[in-house]
């Protein structure tokens, strides 16, 4: 069967269509699409997404739905995070949404975007068995996922996204030590937080990772761009980026070399995707916060996630349905 899966996030909208003939097997990728439409830019509560950023968006989820249709899909489903779950004028969006592609969107909680995330990062990343904490970067929000196996240990979302980093911190290009400080600082008080209220298991593995073989794991387009610019890749490529491990002192090296250059000079490099000029140095700010406060020395890096974690969970549910009518 043929699947399709939109993920709208605060700053990247994306799109999978993939077919699945056994959910326990995975999944075969057919088409993958990305814009960056940053639809939380200039969010306020007060207003809500802003009007332009919205209309981005909308244009983009039309090509989207094109692309769905080009492909015959069978079943489609969209979700939507951080900036959409918060947002005063989410009603509008969403229905503004349904009218012009007939799509029906879905809002997640953390949570429940957490738990798809995931399936689709297990469904690339090693074995079944290992312990693991999971980041996920996005454009309005962190999450951070503690796994055993399969099994859930804990799940943690954080209000901290690179948008609204890079928004509220980084006005002067290049940045001023000053306002990379600021950043850092509110980075790590957020992450402090994080550790100060996970309890029980998940913080017994994750204090001491290295005596314990604890694995992080990181996913979305901070860790997949910096995977990108440290294979020096030209053109994307997700088989190359998969399983990828990125060392800790080679973050801190594109850190420091990423925050030295203007904006202009970042778009020179072929391997940071179009678009994340400025969101690239929050981004890894977040990754290196994580490794010091849990003491990690490599991440190993999914560009599954939540897409593919949505389809799996739908060719699941279907194939549920399926074995019953056979049965009856």
């Amino acid at each position: 069967m043929r699947y399709a899966s939109i993920d709208i996030g605060t700053n990247t909208l994306r799109l999978l269509v993939a077919e699945v003939e056994r959910p326990e097997a995975g999944l075969t990728p057919l088409v993958y699409k990305r814009a960056i439409t940053r639809l939380g830019g200039s969010y306020t509560d007060e207003t809500g997404m802003d009007r332009e950023a919205a209309e981005r968006t909308l244009v983009a989820l039309v090509t989207f739905r094109e692309t769905i249709d080009q492909y015959r899909v069978e079943r489609t489903k969209a979700v939507a995070t951080s900036v959409v779950r918060r947002a005063c004028n989410r009603d509008w969006f969403l229905e503004e949404a349904r009218k012009r592609t007939g799509l029906h969107i879905n809002v997640i909680s953390g949570k429940e975007e957490a738990r798809l995330s995931v399936i689709g990062v297990l469904s690339v990343v090693g074995d079944g068995t290992a312990e693991r904490l999971i980041l996920d970067i996005g454009g309005g929000s962190t999450e951070f996922i503690a796994v055993r196996g399969a099994r859930i240990l804990g799940s943690w979302s954080m209000e901290m996204g690179v948008v609204h980093l890079a928004e509220r911190h980084l006005r002067s290009d290049p940045p001023r030590p000053g306002e990379l400080k600021a950043m850092e600082e509110e980075i790590r008080g957020v992450i402090g937080n994080l550790k100060e209220n996970m309890s029980g298991d998940p913080l017994t593995s994750f204090e001491d990772s290295r005596k314990r073989h604890v694995e992080l794991v990181g996913t979305a387009g901070t860790v997949t761009t910096l995977a990108s610019i440290d294979q020096n890749l030209e053109v994307y490529d997700r088989n190359r980026i998969n399983n990828h491990v990125l060392e800790r002192g080679r973050v801190e090296d594109l850190y420091h070399f990423l925050s030295g250059l203007t904006l202009e000079e970042r778009k020179d490099i072929l391997s940071l995707e179009k678009g994340r000029e400025d969101l690239i140095i929050p981004g890894t700010a977040i990754v290196l916060a994580a490794m010091e406060a849990f003491g990690f020395d490599s991440m190993r890096v999914s560009d599954a996630g939540l897409l593919e974690g949505v389809i799996l969970e739908e060719a699941r549910g279907a194939n549920n349905i399926q074995k019953k009518e056979v049965a009856g």
